[in-house]
């Protein structure tokens, strides 16, 4: 169990820390008498692999977040990782960091008034809205692309993450923290053993889900003699909807989605699917296969009741199958799982897990930097596919091994002392690291990784992150909050029966005075713009 608990420690920082044109190559660079930035052109012939210049004593100042661990300083000395990396880019680079818990207090207020800012900044936020892109705060990266090859490459060989960073003006401004899509995502979780006990096979349908919940609730599931302690489905009020919208034509995880015309629907005002999707989940409540108690109801609660066997379905990350759920029964022996995921359930539309957008955080230039040739350059080493490397790995001989066939595998002492893997900067909030399905596989037992590879072939992609106008912000940070509160309240009202779903149009109806439709209307225009950028 002790590895166990090391081992999720070390995938919850994978996971939290788991949200185009070329132009010239001149940039700013430092007076030789200290003053005004002035434009030079970069005499260095920089292709993508450091070092990034031949000037000797060069540095760089970065604004960003230090490590989620309380007790991990990124800037010491034993941040191998980071050091390694300006050792190759042969720059010293001046680091501020901040604990994550108040990065956006702390840095807002020096974004909002825009000078004395470092040469990179971590972003606190994605800029939705586009506030210090408007702000002109932020240099426009694809005008510098032939002092980016890295990242150019890297654009160009994932268009949806382009689109996404395309900004409203055309622009691309930022350089992103990449995290993972279709691996590990929330799925339905199954207690194999009371499955086996009643020799089902995992739940395809909605129909044949409610019969397996109900089997679950009438059987003494857990066989202490009680028939009346099983619960048959441990769900929280916020996953709830991601577990069974798809299988309603809705994505409830974003609310926006996107038919095959191209047409954007907001999935809380459908008047047909989603009145259906809440009156399944009525039904299930009044069954007493949805408990009276699910909107309080928390992951630690749901933990207890595995480590009791006395709850039989969940939905959570996939991570959670076997370092938390599996790791919960006694006679868990890591080789095969007993809290294991399923396949999405299909209703009158085929089931589905909805991905994640990519984007999980990004890097600027600053506009007024006096190093922003470098700082360019640097941003782009950061993303060379030897620094992903170090970001995912560590150190060879240090924190992990390669095989004869080429395979890395993790070291024991990476493994057993998470706390020094940490502290050596694996996958550094303050570089923009991509999350790695292969160093993430290595952290789990076979039968997990197989079948989270299997459910990575099951998903739909998420409603993507595109930039709002000046205009559209102001429209959406009127009425949207609202809407998502009260459709919050009423799928509880309607689900628990507190309102009855012959008022559904009623709720509809309060939508439509709560602006809805001009809400779908600028989701529509993102869109259309979202899809001229991936072309």
């Amino acid at each position: 169990m002790k590895k166990v608990k090391q081992l999720t420690a070390l995938a919850l920082t994978l996971s939290l820390t788991a949200t185009a044109l070329i132009g010239c190559g001149s940039s700013k660079e430092s007076s030789s008498n200290g003053g005004e930035a002035t434009e030079t052109a970069d005499s260095y012939n920089y292709t993508g692999t450091g070092p990034i210049t031949d000037k000797e004593d060069a540095t760089l100042s970065i604004l960003a977040t230090n490590s989620w661990y309380s007790t991990v300083d990124l800037t010491s000395d034993d941040a191998l990782i980071i050091k390694e990396v300006e050792k190759r880019a042969g720059v010293d680079v001046d680091w501020t960091m901040i604990d994550p818990t108040t990065y956006l207090d702390a840095v807002s207020p020096m974004l909002a008034s825009g000078t004395d800012l470092q040469d990179i900044v971590y972003l606190p936020d994605l800029d939705p809205n586009s506030a210090y892109i408007k702000s002109a705060l932020f240099e426009p990266l694809d005008e510098h692309f032939d002092l980016m090859p890295n990242y150019k490459a890297f654009l160009d060989a994932n268009p949806e993450i382009k689109a996404s960073l395309t900004a409203t003006d055309g622009h691309i401004y930022y350089v992103p923290i990449v995290g993972l899509t279709d691996n590990y995502l929330p799925v339905i979780m199954f207690n194999q053993k009371w499955l086996d006990k009643l020799n089902m096979e995992q739940p395809k349908t909605l129909d044949e889900f409610v019969t397996m919940l109900k089997a679950f609730r009438d059987n003494d599931m857990n066989d202490n003699g009680d028939t009346t302690d099983e619960i048959p489905m441990s769900v929280t009020a916020a996953n709830l909807p991601y577990m069974l919208g798809p299988a309603f034509g809705l994505n409830l995880q974003d609310g926006f989605y996107e038919d095959e015309q191209g047409v954007v629907h907001y999935s809380y005002a459908e008047s047909e699917n989603y009145k259906a999707y809440l009156s399944f989940l009525h039904d299930l409540y009044e069954e007493g296969l949805l408990e009276m108690e699910y909107t309080s109801l928390t992951r630690d609660q749901i933990t207890e009741r595995f480590a009791q066997n006395t709850t039989g379905v969940t939905f959570d990350y996939s991570w959670q199958m076997s370092q938390l759920y599996s790791a919960q029964f006694p006679d868990y022996d890591g080789e095969t799982g007993i809290v294991v995921g399923g396949a999405p359930l299909s209703g009158d539309y085929e089931g589905a897990y909805i991905g994640l957008n990519a984007v999980k955080g990004i890097f600027g230039v600053t506009t007024d930097s006096k190093n922003q040739s470098l700082a360019l350059k640097f941003l782009d080493f950061a993303m060379s596919e030897e620094c992903q490397e170090l970001y995912s790995w560590g150190i060879e001989g240090e924190s992990y091994t390669v095989a004869d066939d080429g395979t890395k595998a993790f070291t024991e002492k990476a493994l057993d002392d998470n706390l020094w893997l940490q502290q050596l900067g694996i996958n550094p909030p303050p570089m923009p690291y991509h999350n790695s399905i292969e160093a993430t596989n290595v952290l789990l037992p076979q039968w997990h990784v197989d079948i989270d590879t299997e459910l990575a072939t099951m998903t739909k992609s998420p409603w993507p992150q595109i930039y709002a106008t000046q205009e559209e912000s102001i429209v959406l940070s009127q009425y949207l909050v609202d809407i998502q509160t009260y459709v919050d309240q009423m799928a509880v009202a309607f689900i628990s029966g507190n309102t009855s779903l012959d008022d559904f149009d009623s709720y509809l109806s309060t939508l439509t005075t709560m602006h809805v439709d001009d809400i779908i209307k600028i989701k529509q225009e993102q869109y259309d713009r979202y899809q001229d950028a991936l072309k």
